[in-house]
This record gives C-alpha cells, sequence and structure tokens, in this order.
C-alpha cells in the first residue's frame, strides 16, 4: 500500500479555481435562458455560483467545503420546488455543456463530467408538464 495521496479529478483539472471558472461560465448562458433563469436567485448570483462550484469540486475529489457548511446534498430535494421538466433538462445540459466547451478540459475529464451532469440533470426532472407561461 502506497502513502502517496489519491490524484482525483479535481486535482487533474487545477482545483477550485477551475470549478469556479466552469460555473460563472456556465451562468453566463444561464442568465440568458428564459426557462431557466427564473429558477435561480437573480439577488444571489454569487451564492449561487458558490453553491454549484464547492458541490462539483465536492463531488469531483475536492474538500468537503459544500457538506461542511449546508449538509448533504439532497440535490433532489432541494430542487423539487423548482419545474424541472425535460425542457429545462435539456437548457441545463446544453448551457453546461457549453460551459464545459469553453475549458479545453482533456476527453477523459470531459467524458467524466459529462457523464455526471447528464445523470444528475435526468435525476432532477420532477414534472412533465409543459413550463409555464412567465
Amino acid at each position: 500500500m502506497s502513502d502517496a495521496p489519491l490524484h482525483t479529478l479535481y486535482d487533474e483539472v487545477g482545483g477550485m479555481a477551475t470549478f469556479e471558472t466552469l460555473v460563472r461560465r456556465f451562468y453566463d448562458g444561464v442568465q440568458q435562458d428564459p426557462v431557466l433563469w427564473p429558477m435561480y436567485p437573480a439577488d444571489d448570483l454569487d451564492g449561487a455560483i458558490w453553491r454549484l462550484s464547492r458541490f462539483l469540486g465536492q463531488y469531483f475529489g475536492g474538500p468537503a467545503t459544500y457538506s461542511s457548511m449546508r449538509g448533504h446534498p439532497r440535490l433532489r430535494m432541494r430542487h423539487v420546488e423548482f419545474h424541472v421538466n425535460p425542457d429545462a433538462r435539456d437548457r441545463w445540459l446544453a448551457h453546461m455543456s457549453a460551459a464545459l466547451d469553453t475549458m479545453g478540459f482533456s476527453p477523459m475529464v470531459r467524458s467524466s463530467m459529462d457523464a455526471y451532469f447528464d445523470r444528475a440533470a435526468h435525476a432532477m426532472v420532477n414534472t412533465f408538464e409543459p413550463t409555464p407561461e412567465q
């Protein structure tokens, strides 16, 4: 057994600064989306960026800052109040994919992230009703 620390995807991409950049680029797209943007706290965008970047950093092997500050992620429970239908899911995935496109990740990292985001986004769908008029 080696005492060498485990090398994680978090380490490979450059740590929290990389996740913050990814999330900021993701929100740049979300802010232009008439279906998704109303679901986000426009008055607390910095908080949303902090939460998502810390969650993703933790998920991909970084420090457990998200859980230490907010408890278990409970993603589905935290999103149940939002109208997440297949259209919202697909829009979310498109914005995350566009953000990932700007990051220059290796194919292996990109594949790992795409797989996680696809699973998570599909798990968040909580209705098949059309998006309500804004």
